[in-house]
């Protein structure tokens, strides 16, 4: 599916994960330590051994762009989506050379296109840490101070894990505080382009059908591991099925879903409905006009702007399906009558109500009084007025050199040692910076904070030093330093020094707000994400009681398995068959008369007539997934590969708060159509060979 990593960080951070109920028929997100065996063994008659998760979870692989991929091949050939990497796409572009306009092709290795700031995590191990991490919580402790001892005791977990084997190290929250696994990943960092279709081809049918089914897109991307200069050789990958899937076969989707909330208390969710996602809707809407705005000037404006503008219709569409569902009766009763049952069962029994009973109230509290400062947190915390990566360079500029004055412990996550290469990775991004379009972006941004606060607030006036956001975005990005990768080098190496020298507005802008933005997100840590972690903890540790260990937790951006089945739906009445083809591709264009967004590239035209119009080309399966499983694979009982998952069903965008399989479907492109267009339409005769013959 289309949510892409830096909308989703934005975006996804004001959904917290908690506890989900029991899987009812191919419902699930499950670690790879609590695979439901026996349920897939009784329904589906597999046997899901050990040995068969092992090498399942080393041909997986997460983008840390945001989304998921897979070892294809032994030298290290990873499959994904185009649209995990149709920002580096643009990146490698120049004016001359549009790739996401003509495509990418690697005929040999040499050809590779080196991929900067992108980072793999294979994962190796998982280790359950949760007594360690709860044993410093001492009695008596405040949530906040908990929490804060919580987040101590996790630094150094990491940091040991770190020390003693060299792998990347991530402490996770399952079922919001339940539990604490420490999930340990081998990183690669040399990451080569090796094909991308074109832009128009990945996402043909452009917004009007994306989360629609039936689809025509190849949205697949191959990119290599190398290490020490040379491809990585891997034992476990999984091989191109011949044959495909076929309707009613049982499939797996390997990948890191990003982030459910499919057991929030119904005080969380109306506090997301009235509150936290309409004001981010008015924020996408607003960012949505200034970009075509920007990219009415001409073709090399749409050419910078079109992957920003595509993550951003994207992110109406799943919250404006997602507002849909929050406001459906039937949803909203569902989750009531849910609730009360569970609090029902805790009353009726002492010592349960002693321990559990408090839970909603201490959560909805949180929630209720975020309505009065939501506003401050977007704009100041989640820098909403700021639009522009060069105000996220200042602002990591300026905390960094005060967070480095703390001990480790005492820091910021982000800033923590553990996290400090991630941090460079990004403060250091090479990505190409046009005046041009971040002064359209920041003036947008600057003009929305002042319509939501009002000229008159002292936010606005502190911000805008009296010019209008059009002349305050100008003058700040026209006199700021921080295009040079090399300054911001200087400034992080100098720290305060330079941070209080005054010689860079963006980085003064920073400073000048940065109080306002710690106190809003201490705030919000202290009221509602440090009760919330104590309190959805209590939920879940009720619901362990209730229904034992066969829960569970909702997407974290680790490694999942799900499983289902090909399968077709009913939409208004009519079936939908599970399968589209190549065929059903020229005729969907046809239909529309080749216009934008179902317009075909030009290569695709001229070898219309040698691509066997009756291959599979789309699917959907009843798959539980969501975004951040972009670019998982689907699989077989065999560990073939026999789909790339890219997308869901409109009925899926209120999958974040529950899964009904009778509708929700996940859409992979086919691995036959994807060898039919490497082999027919690009002539990649060298990669059908690797990805067929190893």
């Amino acid at each position: 599916m289309k949510t892409k990593m830096l909308l989703c960080a934005l975006i996804l951070a004001l959904l917290t994960f908690q506890t989900i109920p029991v899987a009812a028929i191919d419902e699930g997100m499950w670690t790879f330590n609590n695979v439901p065996k026996e349920d897939i063994k009784q329904k589906y008659g597999f046997d899901v051994t050990d040995d068969w998760l092992r090498k399942v979870q080393l041909a997986s692989v997460r983008f840390n762009n945001g989304g998921s991929g897979s070892f294809v091949s032994p030298n290290g050939l990873v499959l994904t989506n185009y649209h995990i990497v149709e920002d580096i796409v643009g990146e490698l572009s120049t004016p001359a050379k549009d790739y996401a306009k003509e495509g990418f092709v690697a005929r040999s290795q040499a050809e590779e296109m080196k991929i900067p700031a992108l980072e793999l995590n294979q994962l190796i191990s998982i280790e359950d840490v949760t007594d360690r991490v709860n044993a410093a919580v001492k009695s008596g402790m405040s949530a906040a101070e908990a929490n804060t001892a919580r987040r101590a005791q996790i630094s150094a977990v990491e940091t040991e894990s770190t020390a003693a084997t060299g792998l990347r190290s991530d402490v996770v929250t399952l079922y919001q505080g339940a539990q604490y696994n420490l999930y340990r990943y081998k990183k690669y960092t040399d990451v080569r382009l090796v094909f991308a279709p074109e832009f128009q081809a990945a996402f043909f049918g452009g917004d009007p059908d994306n989360f629609n089914f039936p689809r025509f897109n190849i949205d697949m991307s191959l990119v290599r591991v190398y290490d020490n200069g040379q491809p990585v050789k891997v034992e476990n990958y999984f091989k191109w099925s011949k044959t495909g899937a076929k309707d009613g076969e049982l499939v797996f989707v390997t990948g890191h879903p990003g982030n459910t909330a499919r057991l929030n208390t119904v005080a969380h969710l109306e506090s997301l409905r009235d509150v936290s996602i309409p004001l981010l809707l008015r924020m996408l809407e607003s960012r949505r006009d200034a970009l075509k705005q920007y990219m009415a000037q001409g073709e090399e404006q749409t050419r910078r702007a079109q992957n920003e503008l595509n993550g951003i219709e994207n992110g109406i569409k799943v919250y404006k399906g997602q507002i849909a569902g929050l406001k459906d009766p039937k949803l909203m009763s569902k989750k009531r009558v849910s609730e009360q049952e569970l609090r029902n069962s805790i009353n009726a029994d002492a010592r349960k109500k002693q321990e559990y009973g408090g839970a909603w109230e201490a959560i909805a509290k949180g929630r209720g009084d975020l309505a009065q400062y939501e506003r401050d947190r977007r704009f100041l915390d989640l820098a909403a007025g700021f639009n522009t990566p060069l105000f996220g360079y200042a602002r990591t500029l300026v905390r960094l050199a005060e967070e480095n004055e703390k001990p480790d412990a005492k820091r910021l996550p982000e800033y923590m040692n553990t996290r400090r290469a991630a941090l460079e990775a990004a403060l250091y991004s090479t990505a190409p910076i046009y005046d041009d379009y971040e002064k359209a972006k920041l003036a947008n941004s600057l003009a929305f904070m002042q319509s939501e606060y009002g000229a008159n607030h002292p936010l606005v006036k502190k911000v805008l030093k009296g010019k209008t956001p059009e002349a305050r975005a100008v003058e700040l990005i026209d006199k700021t330093k921080l295009k040079d990768v090399e300054y911001r080098k200087q400034v992080a190496a100098a720290g305060v020094r330079m941070v209080n020298s005054g010689d860079d507005p963006m980085i003064e802008l920073a400073k000048d707000i940065d109080k306002e933005a710690r106190a809003v997100r201490k705030r919000y840590e202290e009221e509602v994400v440090a009760v919330e972690r104590a309190n959805y903890a209590k939920i879940a540790h009720a619901l362990f009681e209730e229904k034992g260990t066969k829960l569970y937790p909702d997407a974290t951006f680790t490694l999942r398995l799900s499983y289902g089945a090909v399968k077709g739906y009913r939409e208004n009445g009519k079936f939908v068959p599970p399968f589209t083809t190549l065929g059903g591709l020229y005729a969907r264009s046809n239909q529309f008369h080749h216009a934008f967004p179902y317009n075909l590239p030009p290569r695709w035209i001229s070898k219309r007539a040698a691509i066997n119009p009756k291959t599979p080309f789309n699917f959907v399966s009843t798959n539980d997934i969501i975004g951040g499983n972009s670019g998982s694979p689907t699989i077989n009982k065999d560990r073939e590969l026999v789909g790339l998952i890219f997308d869901g069903n409109i009925q899926s965008l209120v999958g974040n708060f529950e899964y009904d399989e009778s509708v929700n479907r996940s859409i992979s492109v086919d691995v036959r159509a994807m060898l039919e267009v490497l082999r027919k339409v690009f002539g990649a005769n060298n990669l059908v060979d690797e990805l067929t013959k190893g």
